[in-house]
């Protein structure tokens, strides 16, 4: 055992992007990752029938088509394999289908003989295997989510009657907790951060994703002093400007930080020519 310092340079994100189906995960997280890496290094796995290939125009990405039994061994594997071929960032389109589909948890579970309850002590360690394996991979990792109406049973005037509460992810109860990131995803393709330990777009208004939230996600991973100090030493709103803009992903990471240095400039200013005036 030995201990380290803690360098935020060595995480890799884990993201997950929950919605129904046309909301665009699978759009939005080829473009997030594109901000992450080049395209060569991005590696999508894929169990939407080939949905990843209607994005080939966008660059030269990496697929691998994942069939039938969608059980977690077949995950893991296709992550040993994507890691093997040196990729950076590996998007799993779609983790529900481990949980609810042709091979999945679920029917790997119904299948079984025997006690339903003493059943679930054998299936859920090979679904906790494949947790591990997304959170300890040396990729970046975007996994989508299909989504349903969720609803509950509230009591109103004597009457239980259904009520809806939102959307609800196709998989285990809890996995949310997982993941670093959790975006939720409407059908207008915007989005929301319901979770967000990186702090980037926990106080952000819905937004639609772009290669800049992939920018931001990186900046986050890696030492970003040195792009703070540039900030901290700016004199003038012109030099801010063009540091600004040369830097697309700032605008998301640290927009407060722009902003508290403008006010800072325009008061000193306002301070100088309130001196020089007397």
């Amino acid at each position: 055992m030995i201990l380290r310092k803690a360098h935020r340079n060595q995480a890799k994100i884990k993201l997950a992007i929950q919605g129904p189906s046309g909301s665009g995960k699978t759009y939005s997280s080829l473009l997030i990752a594109s901000g992450m890496t080049t395209w060569s290094k991005i590696a999508v796995i894929d169990t939407e029938n080939h949905s990843a290939d209607l994005y080939s125009h966008l660059g030269d990405y990496n697929v691998i088509t994942l069939d039938r039994p969608f059980n977690p061994e077949s995950y893991i594997s296709a992550i040993d394999f994507c890691e093997k071929a040196g990729m950076d960032v590996i998007v799993i389109d779609s983790l529900s289908h481990e949980w609810d589909g042709d091979g999945g948890i679920l029917d790997i579970h119904s299948s079984m003989m025997g006690n339903s309850f003493t059943n679930w002590s054998k299936v859920t360690p090979r679904h906790n295997s494949l947790v591990q394996r997304i959170l300890q991979s040396q990729c970046h990792i975007i996994a989508t989510f299909r989504t349903k109406q969720d609803y509950v049973l509230s009591d109103k005037n004597g009457k239980v009657v259904p009520e809806k509460v939102g959307l609800k992810s196709i998989t285990r109860d809890g996995m949310d907790y997982e993941f670093t990131i959790v975006f939720d995803m409407d059908i207008k393709h915007h989005c929301i951060a319901s979770k967000d330990r990186t702090e980037i777009f926990s106080k952000s208004p819905e937004f639609t994703p772009t290669i800049n939230t992939g920018k931001a996600i990186l900046t986050w991973c890696s030492n970003p002093s040195e792009l703070l100090g540039k900030i901290d030493s700016c004199a003038d709103l012109e030099g801010l400007k063009a540091l600004y803009e040369a830097h697309p992903e700032a605008r998301i990471l640290h927009r407060q930080k722009f902003i508290a240095k403008q006010q800072q400039i325009l008061a000193n200013k306002f301070s100088k020519n309130g001196t020089s005036h007397h």
